[in-house]
This record gives structure tokens, C-alpha cells and sequence, in this order.
């Protein structure tokens, strides 16, 4: 172990400022750097909003919510730790007040405060201190990153920041620090960079009784060397402890970008660690792919909150992890699934892409466009791949379209259809709570011998995916389908549901019941999306029976591009 000690170190990540300035990409990045080093790292995000989770929250409000091996539904951050660390995270890496207030709620009604006044100090702040130290006690990591989500100085972050300064107090001197993330705005008329936002976010912070052991300053340009100086000055500093993270062209540079800052060693150093050599080779190899594509394909997302990136958020980072993986650019085209009513609308819209993926979601608005798109895309051969609700609609258009079935459905938006071709969840029948009782999490998939789902796992008998949903294809109608070559190639046993349905006749149409996007990762892109490109390049004429052996790989140590141009 490089911790030779055995006690798990701690990092926080507190933002300051304004919220949106990538707390979670500076956080994944240095824990990728950490991780590089050989540390065992994990990291969990802590979000002071009172759901207990984000299960019920619309993708509008909140962005994408992101489900776990175990089944828990948690901020998209988690999203991109798994994405950058290669790991599993769960139900006890992202905690909300929600969560802290009910547990310390749960506990004075048996009785454990023996009869004392119940207080967020120190009631809620201990519980949340006993939530910073879970995950070290179920595994001996090294280091533990926690990110607190939110502002310092709005009123629901505060339990959480006056934690941290509990915690901190109580650990060794170098068994834990804090990375402040902060603006530093450039305003345009006076042509400069301006550090007053960032005195005053630490100010804010010291005012609570924290200081800061390094800054992140956050800027679209260049932070020049007298200017690191002086906000190491006002805010209590050495010099060597503010770092700048310049905004990067994409999420994947900023562990370059926090490298070439040293922030990892900075951390180390603080934390009384060895730096031990980096090894980011395959990271390297992605990134020299990334920025030097050798082909191009488009690929539309129909989608219902096309509006918002986030509500598709790992939808969107899966297209890039596999397209990478040949050396591809995708072009994405984002297709709100409300402006399509007619089929003349589908033809504008899809005439020109490669491939298609018809979105998850929830609720009948913009169904229709998504059965016409689809509809489209069968008859005109375009490669398709339908997640959860993609698959349920590709499963209700071949009803109407093909199999004749008058008012074919899903009793999600029609409970007395004739035909429900979708309907659901036998044990969701009764359920009143809408939050966390779902169909959550990793279930074993038994795939077909031989068939497009078995190729594209590696000939794999079973594999493990996550679900989010309520509602299933209705298994009475599975012969009808089967027979007229909709087959289902991917079930889960136990209780003989589709998991997986192919199309016979067509050169890649496939849908999922569960969402692959979450489990596609910078180091092990996901094979459905991986298909997908595939299938999508051997549509051009070009790129025709492209094979993965076919890959371009730079020669080490040279990697092409791969740091940004401006730094």
C-alpha cells in the first residue's frame, strides 16, 4: 500500500463564487492522477439540496440521474467519477440532507439522543461526519475525495462546510485538506482578469473557520504569475498552492491540465505521501485519439430534454468514449422528439445522420415523434439502438406498423389500450411512493447463441446491466413478435423478462430495456455504443466493413495534441 500507515486520507472539494464550475471534473481528475500514482482513490459527492436522492427530480431541474451497480440513483457527478476512475461507485458515495435529516430524524424517534434537544450542531454535522468516514470503513483506500456540493455561504451548504471544519480539526495534521474551487472573472471592457471575486469566496470560507490548503481558480484565460501572487497574499497562501484551471475544449484534458499544474503532487506533498511515477499512458492513447479522428459519423439523439446536455449526460460521454475508440469524431445531433409530428418532419431531421439512438425518459409527451422517428429508421435502414423507453417505443411502433395491432401501447401513457404492448412491472403494481422503488441497478442478462446482442458482447452467455424503470415489454406478445422476426436475445431468468430485442431483417436495430450508457467508461468503452459506430461508419460508403483491428495506434512515447494549445 502506498499509505503506509494505513489511515485513509481525506480531501475535500468546496466551491465558491458561482455554482457550474466543474467541482466534479476537478475532482475526478485528481483523483485520476492519484489513482495514476498508484493509490487506491475513491471519491463521493455530498449535495446539500433536502430530496433524499434525485430519483424523483425532473432532468429539466437537475440534469441526468445517474444509477449505480446497487441501485442507487444519485447526482450525475458519480457519473463522471466512474467514467474517469474505471470504478463502481454506490448507494454511499453521494449523501443529501435529505438522507442526513431522515437518518438523524429515524434515530431521535427510537429514542437514541436519550431525551436531548435534537440540533444541527451537533446532531446533523455528526452524522454527516460519520457519512465522511463510510466508505473507508467497508474498504482500506488511501484517499478518499468527498466533494460538497453547492456554494459556500448558501444557508443549506452551511451544515456541511462547519463538518468539514469539525472533521478536519479532529484528524492529524496531514491526514486531510481542502481544495477550494473559485471564479476568477474576465471582464472584457477592462480587458483583465479580476481576483475580487476570488478574495472574497475566501474570505467567506475563513469567516466559517476553514482555510483552504490549495485554490483552483477557475478563468478562460491565462493566470499570470503576478496575479497568482497576489491572491496567494489576501488569501493566506503560498504561492505554490494556487492553481489554475483554465477552461479546456474537453472534460478529458483537465487531467493533463491539473498535471501540468502539479495539483497531484501539491496534494501528495500536503498529505505527506510519496509521489510515486504516473502512469497515464491509455489515458494518453485516448486523448491522442480524441483529438486526431481519422473518420467521421453523425448520430441523432431523439430525445424528449434535448434542451438540457445534462439530462443525457452519460448518453452523450458514451458516444465519445466509443467513437474514440476508432479514431472517430462524432457529430451529434440533438432531435427534440416534441417538434416531430408528421414524417416529412423525420426525413428533415434524419435524412442525413448514420445512426440513431431514441432516448430513455419518462411520461407520453413527445412520444409520437419518437414512434415516427422510428418508424423511419426501420424502413429506411438506419442503425439504431433504442435505451429503456427507446426500446418500449421501437416495441410499440412494429405493433401498429407491422403486426397490425389496433391501439397497441404502454399503459405508462394509456391504461385501458386494447393492445399493452408495454405494461408494468409486476411487483411495481400497488406502488404509491415514486421515490426509490423503481427497478434499480445491475440484474444478470442471459444472451441468444449466435445472435447481433451475443457478437457484440464477445459471444458472453450472460452479462450484468443497469436498470431504471418501471414498466416491460408484455411477454404474451413476445411469440407474435418473435415470429415476425423481433426477437428477444437478451432475458433475465429469473423472471423471464426482455431485456434485449433485436430485429431480424435489418442491418443493426437493437433496443435495451436497460440504460448501457452507465456503465460506459474513458478505459472500457461500452460495446452497444461501440456497435453502434461500427455500424454507423460501414453505412458510409468509406468506411464500409470497418473492423476494429483497424485502428490506428501512435507510437509511445508520442502522443500527437494531446496537451491543449493554450495553457
Amino acid at each position: 500500500m502506498p499509505n503506509n500507515t494505513h489511515s485513509t486520507k481525506h480531501i475535500f472539494i468546496l466551491g465558491g463564487v458561482a455554482s457550474s464550475l466543474g467541482k466534479g471534473i476537478i475532482a475526478a481528475s485528481l483523483a485520476k492522477l492519484l489513482q495514476s500514482r498508484g493509490y487506491s482513490v475513491t471519491i463521493q459527492k455530498f449535495d446539500p439540496y433536502i430530496n433524499i436522492d434525485p430519483g424523483t427530480m425532473n432532468p429539466y431541474e437537475h440534469g441526468e440521474c445517474y444509477v449505480t451497480e446497487d441501485g442507487a440513483e444519485t447526482d450525475l457527478d458519480l457519473g463522471h467519477y466512474e467514467r474517469f476512475l474505471n470504478i463502481f461507485t454506490s448507494q454511499k458515495n453521494n449523501i443529501t440532507t435529505g438522507r442526513i435529516y431522515d437518518t438523524v430524524i429515524k434515530k431521535e424517534r427510537r429514542g437514541d439522543f436519550l431525551g436531548k434537544t435534537v440540533q444541527v450542531i451537533p446532531h446533523i454535522t455528526d452524522e454527516i461526519m460519520e457519512n465522511f468516514s463510510k466508505l473507508s470503513d467497508e474498504e482500506n483506500y488511501d484517499i478518499i475525495l468527498t466533494e460538497i456540493g453547492g456554494c459556500v455561504g448558501d444557508i443549506e451548504s452551511l451544515p456541511f462546510v462547519e463538518a468539514v471544519r469539525q472533521f478536519k480539526h479532529k484528524l492529524p495534521f496531514n491526514d486531510c485538506i481542502v481544495i477550494y474551487l473559485t471564479l476568477v472573472p474576465y471582464l472584457k471592457a477592462a480587458k483583465e482578469l479580476k481576483t475580487k471575486p476570488t478574495q472574497h469566496a475566501v474570505k467567506s470560507l475563513l469567516e466559517l473557520g476553514v482555510q483552504p490548503d490549495i485554490l483552483v481558480c477557475r478563468s478562460e484565460r491565462a493566470l499570470a504569475g503576478h496575479l497568482r501572487k497576489k491572491i496567494a497574499l489576501f488569501c493566506n497562501m503560498d504561492e505554490q498552492s494556487v492553481i489554475h484551471s483554465q477552461d479546456a475544449e474537453s472534460i478529458y484534458n483537465v487531467p493533463l491540465l491539473m498535471l501540468k499544474e502539479q495539483l497531484d503532487l501539491i496534494a501528495l506533498k500536503k498529505l505527506a505521501l510519496s509521489a510515486k511515477e504516473s502512469n497515464l499512458e491509455q489515458w494518453k492513447l485516448f486523448l491522442h485519439r480524441l483529438k486526431n479522428p481519422t473518420k467521421e459519423v453523425t448520430i441523432a439523439l431523439v430525445g424528449k430534454y434535448i434542451s438540457l446536455a445534462d439530462a443525457y449526460k452519460s448518453i452523450d460521454e458514451s458516444l465519445v468514449h466509443a467513437a474514440t475508440f476508432f479514431a472517430c469524431k462524432v457529430k451529434l445531433k440533438r432531435v427534440l422528439s416534441d417538434d416531430i409530428t408528421t414524417m416529412e418532419d423525420v426525413e428533415k431531421q434524419l435524412k442525413d445522420v448514420e445512426g440513431v439512438i431514441v432516448a430513455p425518459g419518462f411520461g407520453d409527451r413527445g412520444i409520437t415523434g419518437k414512434l415516427l422517428s422510428i418508424r423511419y429508421i426501420r424502413e429506411k435502414k438506419i442503425p439504431f439502438l433504442g435505451i429503456c423507453l427507446g426500446l418500449q417505443c421501437a416495441l410499440i411502433e412494429f405493433a401498429l406498423n407491422v403486426l397490425d395491432l389496433e391501439d397497441a401501447n404502454s399503459t405508462e401513457f394509456k391504461q385501458d389500450c386494447k393492445n399493452p404492448i408495454i405494461s408494468i412491472l409486476g411487483e411495481q403494481k400497488g406502488v404509491r411512493n415514486r421515490g426509490g422503488t423503481m427497478r434499480k441497478g445491475a440484474y444478470l442478462c442471459h444472451l441468444q447463441k449466435g445472435s447481433l446482442a451475443s457478437q457484440i458482447y464477445s459471444e458472453k452467455q450472460s452479462i450484468k446491466e443497469r436498470h431504471r424503470h418501471r414498466f416491460e415489454f408484455n411477454g404474451q406478445y413476445l411469440p407474435l413478435f418473435e415470429k415476425n422476426g423481433f426477437k428477444a436475445t437478451g432475458i433475465y431468468r429469473e423472471k423471464e423478462l426482455v431485456e434485449i430485442m433485436e430485429l431480424s431483417d435489418h442491418p443493426f436495430f437493437i433496443g435495451t430495456q436497460f440504460h448501457p450508457e452507465l456503465k460506459s467508461t474513458v478505459e472500457n468503452p461500452h460495446p452497444l455504443f461501440k456497435a453502434l459506430i461500427k455500424a454507423g461508419l460501414s453505412a458510409k460508403p468509406e468506411y464500409k466493413n470497418i473492423y476494429l483491428s483497424k485502428l490506428d495506434t501512435p507510437a509511445k512515447p508520442e502522443y500527437k495534441n494531446i496537451y491543449p494549445s493554450k495553457v
